[in-house]
C-alpha cells in the first residue's frame, strides 16, 4: 500500500472514530454562543454550543445527528476550538473551509495548521458531501457572529 494510501485509511479510520465516540456530544448550559445548523439534503442537525470567556472558547459542545461526516466534523470541531481565542478560531475556520471546499478565498491568506482536521480534505472531490462536512463550521461561523440562528447548506 502506498503512503498515500494508509493516509487515507488513517483518516477514514479518525473520522469513524469521531462518529461512532463523538467527542463534546452534550448540554453545555452555561454557554452564551449558540448556532444551529441543518443540511436539508442528507437530513444533518447540528446544534452547537459555546461558553466565550474573555476572548477565549472555554468549552464547546454539540448535539444532534447526522450522517458520518457531520457527525464527525462536529465533533473534531468541539476538541479543535476548545481553549482557542475567538480570532486562532477565525483563522481556523477559514483555514477549514478553504481546504475543504478547495477556496483559497476563505483562508484569508493565513497559514493554519489543520493537523487531524487535514481528514476532510478529501470531501472536496463530492460537492454534496462538502455541505455535510461544512455544516458544523458554518454554524460556528454564526455563533462566533453572534448570530444565534439556524444556517443551512443547500
Amino acid at each position: 500500500m502506498s503512503a498515500s494510501g494508509e493516509l487515507r485509511d488513517l483518516y477514514q479510520d479518525l473520522i469513524l472514530d469521531h462518529t461512532r465516540k463523538p467527542r463534546n456530544f452534550r448540554e453545555l448550559p452555561q454557554a452564551n454562543r449558540r448556532a444551529e445548523g441543518h443540511n436539508p439534503l442528507c437530513g444533518d442537525r447540528i446544534a452547537l454550543a459555546f461558553e466565550v470567556d474573555g476572548g477565549t472558547i472555554r468549552e464547546a459542545a454539540f448535539e444532534g445527528s447526522g450522517c458520518a461526516i457531520s457527525v464527525a466534523s462536529a465533533s473534531m470541531l468541539t476538541e479543535a476550538v476548545a481553549g482557542k481565542s475567538v480570532e486562532e478560531t477565525r483563522r481556523l475556520l477559514g483555514a477549514f473551509l478553504a481546504q475543504t471546499a478547495g477556496t483559497a478565498a476563505e483562508a484569508g491568506g493565513a497559514e493554519v495548521e489543520l493537523g487531524k482536521l487535514k481528514a476532510f480534505a478529501g470531501v472536496r472531490e463530492f460537492p454534496m458531501r462538502v455541505k455535510c462536512a461544512t455544516l458544523a463550521w458554518r454554524a460556528l461561523e454564526a455563533a462566533l457572529a453572534g448570530d444565534d440562528k439556524s444556517v443551512r447548506t443547500e
